[in-house]
């Protein structure tokens, strides 16, 4: 089936598109995205195509889930660049929604995540997740896919929409991938660009960070509070002076853990200058020598 790039689709279009594939015998994947594409974005492309899926890739700057004084205007956007990319990485389909199709005038329906949406990043960033959680699950209802691609670097927002499948009975599947690095460690991000030189220096210390606990849990260390002050200890050397959380917790329920018995995750958020990045690794106990 030839890949549809050339414009934006309508709703119907879109799911013309998807049901042809579907009558085809393909399976339907499903990576939505913010645009600003890097080697991250192509590489659930590329775990889509690998699982023989109809890929279909969104772009659309959610503007629900920035809150009032976040980079939403800001926010790059980069059509022409991330459509070349997705040709090349060997997606089917690209579907461009706009406000008037995903917002229209009088809507008022929301969904609200709560337990381990309320932490860290909900936290942090009130209505956040409800801004995700509304249209991702708004997607799932256009593409209705079979799988849904989505990065590991946003550790939380997977599991928040992990129990959203869950709660509303989607027969969705979601994949969560591994964070694609840069050289250096640091996990790609579209907001990496707003780094200045001096800032792109500082912020390798978050995965440098991660780099350090992971080492101290292969060598033996289980309390988390000494795990977490080598971590801290890192990221403020190279000059980082907010830290907005580090945490390591139960992957599942995002509860502070004491003692690492079972896998666990190390979650960050820190500002470099005036850019807020992520990061996360998964802490194992079996990594013990």
């Amino acid at each position: 089936m030839k890949s549809t790039f050339s414009k934006a689709l309508s709703i119907e279009e879109l799911r013309s598109a998807v049901s042809a594939a579907r009558r085809a015998g393909r399976r339907i994947g499903l990576v939505p995205t913010m645009g600003a594409l890097h080697g991250g974005h192509v590489s659930l492309v590329k775990a889509a195509k690998q699982e023989g899926c109809f890929t279909v890739v969104s772009i659309y700057v959610n503007p629900t889930q920035f809150g009032p004084t976040e980079d939403f205007a800001k926010y790059p956007r980069t059509l022409e660049a991330d459509c070349k990319k997705l040709i090349d990485a060997g997606a089917d389909l690209v579907f461009l929604p706009n406000n008037q199709m995903l917002y229209p005038e009088g809507f008022s329906t929301w969904v609200e995540p709560s337990g381990a949406a309320m932490k860290l990043e909900g936290a942090c960033r009130p209505g956040h997740f409800r801004g995700v959680a509304t249209v991702v699950l708004k997607l799932f209802t256009l593409v209705q896919p079979d799988i849904a691609f989505f990065g590991q670097k946003d550790f939380q927002q997977v599991l928040v929409i992990r129990t959203m499948v869950r709660d509303f009975h989607l027969p969705i599947v979601i994949r969560s991938c591994p964070i694609v690095r840069e050289s250096d460690g640091m996990a790609m991000s579209s907001r990496n660009a707003y780094l200045s030189p001096l800032d792109r220096a500082r912020a390798a210390a978050l995965s440098q960070s991660l780099g350090v606990a992971q080492l101290l849990v292969s060598e033996g260390e289980r309390d988390t509070q000494k795990i977490l002050s080598e971590m801290e200890k890192t990221i403020r050397n190279a000059g980082i002076v907010e830290i907005d959380y580090a945490v390591i917790v139960d992957p599942e329920t995002l509860t502070p853990v004491l003692m690492i018995t079972a896998p666990v995750v190390a979650l960050l958020a820190i500002r470099v200058g005036t850019t807020r990045l992520i990061d996360n690794a998964i802490l194992s106990p079996s990594a013990n020598r």
